[in-house]
């Protein structure tokens, strides 16, 4: 005999599923309504070619975003992500081109420095705040070493993928962004690694009680934020076709933005990888679409703080309600 169950308690969501996910589903809509506004003011977007146009900046954000969202699941936050990206297009377009084998190495020294930054963190007790900004310096000197100039060219295999078209009219940078965010959502939301990461940014004392060390936590997250800065700053040389140690530094305040807009919080313990893609193709569209309406750049920085307040309110009456 089947129990009744009451039409209520059938469609209510838990509330804690609510406030993680509810968030980062208003910045979805918000991306969806300035990408159909975008549309609508310039149709061409419609088509592969437009789509990939739009879409090519905003790839390496996304990435980075990703970073920044994993070193702020652990309560940290990253404030030299935006010279790391950089650095790592001066050496794309300079040893891995020209020597690939030395080009791999420095990659993977970058990703063993992150690491070490990590445990420095940890060991040390040295704010995250403290340490990344020293270490902004570190790439940013890194970068000028290796390319002292804007210049230098991307490998070929790059140039291949900047022109890749893929079958069924599917825009390339889409293709990346969502491999990128589900491999990221498969490390922070289903294996022991994410869990680890998720414990030490919202109950450290629980992690070590149930086995895990501290150090090699905080370590293994610091340079899963430095392999997907690597990542970025690969994409980012595809855009640009070569290295610029300065070219994205304001990628530190606009991925903390991207991932409070797509659900994360500053605190901690929660990672929500498709909220921050949500998050980093909203901020990347505003300024798609200011442009499209022919608003003088000086005035858009305003107006995109202004609308990423809206949301934030937005987000903050959505999660009152789901108290």
């Amino acid at each position: 005999m089947s129990v009744a169950v009451p039409v209520q308690a059938r469609f209510n969501p838990p509330k804690g599923l609510a406030r993680r996910v509810l968030p980062g589903f208003l910045t979805l809509i918000a991306m969806v309504l300035i990408l159909v506004i975008c549309g609508m003011i310039q149709p061409r977007i419609w088509s592969q070619n437009g789509l990939t146009l739009i879409m090519s900046p905003i790839v390496a954000l996304a990435i980075a975003s990703m970073a920044q969202m994993v070193m702020m699941s652990i309560g940290d936050i990253d404030l030299g992500i935006g010279f790391f990206v950089g650095m790592v297009t001066t050496i794309v377009a300079t040893l891995l081109r020209e020597t690939p084998l030395l080009g791999v190495l420095a990659l993977a020294g970058s990703v063993l420095a992150y690491a070490l930054l990590g445990a420095l963190v940890q060991l040390r007790s040295v704010p995250s705040l403290i340490a990344t900004l020293g270490a902004s310096f570190i790439w940013l000197g890194m970068g000028l070493f290796v390319l002292p100039v804007p210049g230098g060219m991307a490998p070929d295999w790059l140039f291949k993928y900047a022109f890749w078209k893929p079958p069924l009219s599917i825009p390339a940078p889409v293709i990346t962004m969502l491999a990128a965010t589900a491999l990221t959502w498969f490390v922070t939301r289903r294996t022991g690694l994410g869990v680890r990461f998720r414990s030490l940014g919202s109950n450290p004392v629980a992690l070590t009680r149930s086995g895990g060390s501290l150090v090699v936590t905080r370590m293994l997250a610091y340079a899963t934020v430095g392999l997907l800065g690597v990542l970025a700053g690969i994409t980012l040389t595809a855009e640009i076709g070569g290295g610029d140690v300065n070219a994205v530094p304001g990628y530190t305040l606009t991925t903390v933005a991207a991932v409070i807009l797509g659900g994360g919080m500053f605190t901690g313990g929660r990672a929500v990888a498709w909220g921050t893609l949500a998050g980093a193709v909203t901020l990347g569209l505003l300024t798609v679409l200011l442009t499209l309406l022919s608003l003088s750049s000086n005035i858009q920085p305003a107006v995109q703080g202004f609308i990423v307040i809206a949301v934030l309110a937005g987000r903050l009456v959505v999660e009152r309600m789901t108290r």
